[in-house]
């Protein structure tokens, strides 16, 4: 067993070149059926549970399938996965705590010690700052880059995890764009905002006649996707009697339509995405298993705004060029008072953000002089001014999405997906854009 002291994440390179060192970990139990049994860390999570693709299987009866998972890093984070019969560190019963070297964690009737030892894990880092849309020069951004650079030639299965406003829709469209499969169409779903009545339809399409108003037939998303890719957001709040119809068609790569007999080939990718904790979902019965392991054969999880706060300033520099182009940077002291929010609703929040910023103040922050740059062009000001506030907000707002997008789509020589991505939004959002405002696609 290593010193229990806690080393420090540092980033170190060698020929292949730079990764994230992280400390290493061992968990020993100590207590329990499995009592010997130990595990040493090989990336920057360890999961312990009794199904078997945890990294620490247990045989306690008591132990949940997936019923706990350590994180690694300046901290030693252990998360309960809403086990059945809870985890508890010293003895108190914690749903998330922070961990220090040779302390106990006691699970059903296992207790673990937890212990570092001399061989650090090693995360692979993009020497890239950005994929597609997608910027950050921290750590965990590189580290998802060098995930998605991987990943993105392939047709594997892909899960993407974070917290509302990380950018889950950007980082399957950057994927789609990085693929072979770049050529055909991306389709997406969000499964949040269809209602259950009509999610099987949705899906798989339908017959004419299958149900009361089906007045015609209908191709669903998986047909519609055939030849690109299908991105299944919000996947958590699919219904569970409709999880195994989707499970079949991940495996078989066929489709029936509601109210038909005869299955339709589909060529298609799927990424997922969630903002739930789809292992803790398998543990209370609303997500099933076997189409959890289908869906996560590579899984990412996008890091909140607050675990990359050195990309801040970037991120504003960048919103700030494409909602203004050609306008002064930032403020030092707009960025100080940027990076120093907590952004509960992530990169869309600090979006919004700087928008508003823009809107009200120009670039300048508040005690500066926000005549440095105006927010809509000279000649347009003074009649905004002398409407009532929601009107003039409204047209303003119009004025810049007409002219933003007519702008990008010029740069982009009229391609939608250039200007979607030079613009760092999804397609269908230019879409959108364009219809609102009469644009043709040319």
């Amino acid at each position: 067993m290593g010193d229990e002291r806690r080393p420090e994440t540092r980033i170190v390179s060698d020929d292949r070149g730079e990764s994230l060192q992280l400390p290493g970990l061992k968990l020993t139990v100590v207590e329990g059926p499995d009592r010997g049994a130990e595990v040493v860390a090989r990336r920057g999570i360890v999961r312990v549970g009794s199904a078997s693709d945890a990294d620490l299987v247990l045989t306690d009866s008591a132990v949940s399938r997936r019923h706990l998972e350590i994180r690694l890093g300046n901290e030693l984070r252990v998360t309960d996965l809403r086990s059945t019969n809870g985890t508890k560190v010293d003895g108190v019963r914690v749903i998330e705590a922070v961990l220090s070297p040779g302390q106990l964690v006691h699970l059903g009737e296992t207790t673990l010690r937890v212990s570092t030892v001399d061989e650090p894990v090693l995360i692979p880092l993009s020497p890239k700052d950005r994929f597609g849309p997608l910027l950050g020069k921290s750590a965990p951004m590189r580290q998802l880059f060098s995930i998605l650079e991987r990943v993105a030639p392939t047709d594997a299965t892909l899960l993407v995890t974070g917290e509302t406003g990380t950018g889950k829709e950007v980082v399957a469209e950057a994927v789609h764009d990085a693929s072979p499969r770049a050529e055909g169409p991306f389709i997406a779903l969000d499964c949040g905002a269809v209602s259950a009545s009509l999610m099987e339809s949705e899906l798989f399409g339908h017959a004419r006649g299958a149900f009361t108003g089906a007045v015609g037939e209908r191709r669903g998303v998986f047909e519609a996707a055939d030849g690109g890719t299908l991105f299944l957001d919000e996947l958590g709040e699919l219904p569970l009697d409709l999880q195994p119809k989707l499970l079949r068609v991940l495996e078989k790569r066929e489709v029936r339509r509601v109210g038909e007999s005869t299955a339709r080939r589909v060529d298609v990718r799927v990424i997922a995405a969630t903002n739930r904790d789809l292992a803790a979902e398998v543990n209370r019965g609303a997500f099933r298993e076997d189409l959890y392991f289908r869906l996560a054969v590579v899984q990412v999880e996008l890091p909140p705004l607050r675990a990359r706060r050195e990309d801040i300033p970037t991120l504003v520099r960048h919103f700030v060029e494409q909602l203004v182009p050609g306008s002064p940077p930032p403020s030092r002291q707009l960025l100080d008072r940027l990076a120093a929010k907590a952004w509960p609703g992530n990169v869309r929040e600090l979006r919004n953000a700087v928008e508003r910023t823009l809107a009200l103040h120009g670039v300048s922050a508040p005690g500066e002089d926000p005549a440095r740059i105006s927010a809509v062009p000279g000649e347009l000001l003074p009649s905004l001014l002398e409407l009532p506030y929601k009107e003039g907000f409204d047209r303003w707002v119009a004025h810049y999405e007409r002219n933003y997008v007519q702008h990008a789509l010029r740069l982009s020589g009229g391609s939608v997906s250039e200007a979607a991505r030079r613009s760092g939004v999804t397609r269908r959002h230019i879409q959108r854009l364009m219809k609102r405002h009469g644009l043709r696609d040319e």
